[in-house]
């Protein structure tokens, strides 16, 4: 009786066979959630968010759109999840450049390398596409633009100055806000136009000139070197 009654509360994740009889549906839900999710960065990372439609996501994992409806309420929800997933990716991936990085200098270095990497074919209107049309996606951004970057670029700018790589007389706030404001900046198009030049050799070039206001005579030195020498790309996390 007593075995019947927790079987009657937990319904069939009671019985042991019943629960394992689940588990590869579930799996598969998941692997199928996860395929969308995937499929439709690859598409917004190169062609922005607004150009892509479900019909578009649905052909480009060859399945039905019907499916896709299956697990999403709408465009905007897949966009939220996959903005959600790919800051997790990237926050991780940072932290992992960092855990691997000799000094200050050493993970600019990490990160400029990184960008190179990662940014050959990201599309410009992406944060554009979620500031006008996605609001929740956006705020997410923010809100690791604000916090996650920024604690990040601060903790540098204050290791660096501690190294006597960088300038003692810095305010890591504000230069945290300059670096970070300019990034977006350039999605913005307000710098350059960016069908002008490519926006990963923008990005080097801004983070070059930021590097030599920071720098001290040693860290000059430091930084040059590194110039030089090739980092191991595999020690640099893909598409974080």
């Amino acid at each position: 009786m007593q075995k019947m009654a927790v079987e009657g509360n937990c319904g069939n994740f009671g019985d042991l066979e019943s629960f394992h009889s689940f588990a590869p549906a579930m799996e598969e839900q998941d692997l199928i959630k996860d395929k969308i999710l995937r499929g439709a960065e690859e598409l917004f990372l190169k062609y922005g968010v607004r150009s892509v439609s479900m019909d578009d996501i649905a052909r480009h994992l060859s399945i039905s759109k019907k499916t896709i409806y299956q697990y999403f309420v709408d465009k905007d929800e897949i966009v939220t999840q996959v903005t959600q997933g790919h800051l997790t990716m990237t926050k991780t991936g940072f932290d992992a450049l960092t855990g691997a990085s000799k000094n200050a200098l050493d993970e600019l270095m990490r990160i400029q390398m990184y960008m190179k990497k990662n940014m050959q074919d990201l599309n410009p209107s992406l944060l554009f596409d979620l500031k006008k049309y996605h609001p929740k996606a956006w705020t997410l951004w923010m809100e690791h633009k604000n916090k996650d970057i920024r604690e990040s670029v601060v903790r540098n700018l204050k290791q660096g100055m501690e190294e006597g790589l960088y300038r003692t007389n810095l305010n890591p706030e504000i230069l945290a806000t300059l670096r970070i404001e300019s990034i977006q900046w350039l999605y913005d198009g307000v710098i350059v136009p960016n069908e002008k030049f490519k926006m990963v050799d923008i990005q080097v070039q801004m983070l070059d000139h930021f590097m030599y206001g920071l720098l001290t005579e040693k860290g000059r030195k430091l930084y040059e070197k590194y110039k030089q020498e090739p980092i191991n790309l595999e020690l640099i996390p893909h598409n974080i």
